[in-house]
């Protein structure tokens, strides 16, 4: 016998009239145990130390056009090289990346004692726990945030404001801005050529002769052929640093590459026009040739060096701090009525839900249609709970 549309509807109505009915019966456990349950939260809610959040706000250094750019152009070799350095797509993810490096972290840790303040036996549990006290933020408009949590706000605004001091000596040690690597790339340059540059003057004094003797061979084109060899060098070292950063179709780096060339072509003529060292000066001449491309190579370096000094130190402070950390008045959590109303919510679902499963268990026992069908649904329960643990 199959049941008609009109019997399964009324069922249907029983079973949302027994719904309301059971609700109505326990309607006072269902309003005083949430409201009870709400009330002791926020009890406990008074008892949980506050939390106040400190924060700092500051603009990182920003990419500016360097006064050595014209000079850069017309040296080719050199400011193709120091041009590649120039640059960052997106330098505030970098900087927040550098807030939470270890560098930055450990001096922290070591400068407020934060091991024993957070009574951990590992650093590396110290600095999860710094970095769950800590959150760094961007905005469009390329201003860096950072909110430090902490019981007591004077300490949190203390730490707020040592992460950007901290992050300034970590600047101070790398090259990030365009005229910081330039500078450190020149330096670099600089210090090696400055060593072949000392050996070849020695070399050049120990062969005892003077400028004077050179009477078949000027100077003058000793001095130009040093010169375009040391072009010829600053430009394969421009080709080889594009090489990293451009492909081989690339028109700069075939503009590179026709230099490059070009320049070769004026060496090879100017050592095939040279004029032939007389007896007893052939020793004098390479080394004269050696001093001045060394020389050459040095005052290019050193002039480049200087530039990068002068537009770092034009950048001023690495970083502007807007509004620097201040103690806050306000607690930023427990949020107490906030507290009091999940836990109320939940508390009543709890308590409904309780009450339904009660009722259906009642229902059991005076019904044995309801007993079959409360046995399967465990028994479908276990076999779900089986599944899922295995």
């Amino acid at each position: 016998m199959t049941d008609t549309p009109q019997s399964l509807e009324a069922e249907d109505e029983i079973s949302l009239l027994d719904l309301l009915q059971t609700i109505v019966d326990n309607l006072r456990l269902l309003i005083l145990g949430p409201l009870a349950v709400g009330l002791a939260a926020l009890g406990i809610s008074f008892a949980v130390p506050p939390t106040f959040t400190a924060t700092v706000k500051f603009l990182p250094p920003q990419q500016q056009q360097s006064a050595a750019a014209s000079m850069l152009a017309s040296l080719g070799g050199l400011g193709g090289l120091a041009g590649a350095a120039a640059g960052l797509k997106n330098p505030s993810d970098q900087y927040m990346a550098f807030l939470k490096s270890n560098s930055v972290q450990d001096e922290l840790i070591e400068r407020f004692k934060l091991q024993e303040r957070y009574e951990k036996k590992f650093k590396d549990d110290t600095r999860l726990a710094l970095t769950g006290n800590t959150r760094a933020s961007s905005g469009k408009e390329g201003i860096i945030s950072v909110q430090i949590d902490d019981k007591d706000p004077k300490f949190a605004a203390e730490l707020a404001n040592a992460h950007v001091e901290e992050l300034q000596k970590l600047l101070a040690r790398l090259a990030v801005t365009e005229a910081q690597q330039r500078r450190a790339f020149f330096e670099k340059q600089l210090s090696q050529v400055k060593e072949k540059f000392t050996e070849a003057e020695q070399a050049l004094r120990a062969t005892g002769v003077s400028s004077s003797v050179l009477k078949s061979n000027p100077t003058s084109a000793l001095a130009a052929v040093a010169g375009l060899k040391a072009q010829v060098t600053a430009q394969e070292v421009k080709v080889g640093a594009m090489r990293g950063y451009l492909a081989d179709t690339a028109p700069d780096f075939k503009q590179a590459i026709t230099e490059l060339a070009n320049l070769r072509a004026q060496l090879a003529k100017q050592e095939k026009d040279e004029p032939a060292a007389a007896a007893g000066q052939g020793d004098y001449v390479a080394k004269f040739r050696e001093f001045k491309y060394q020389e050459t190579l040095f005052e290019l370096f050193a002039r480049q060096f200087e530039m990068a000094k002068v537009d770092e130190s034009r950048e001023g402070a690495v970083i502007q701090v807007l509004d620097a950390a201040q103690p806050p008045e306000r607690k930023a959590k427990p949020k107490k009525a906030l507290i009091a109303i999940i836990a109320t919510l939940a508390a009543g679902f709890a308590l409904l839900l309780f009450v339904f499963i009660r009722q259906a268990m009642r229902n059991a026992k005076q019904d044995p249609e309801s007993a079959q069908k409360l046995t399967a649904l465990r028994v479908s329960w276990r076999k779900a709970l089986g599944r899922s643990a295995a």
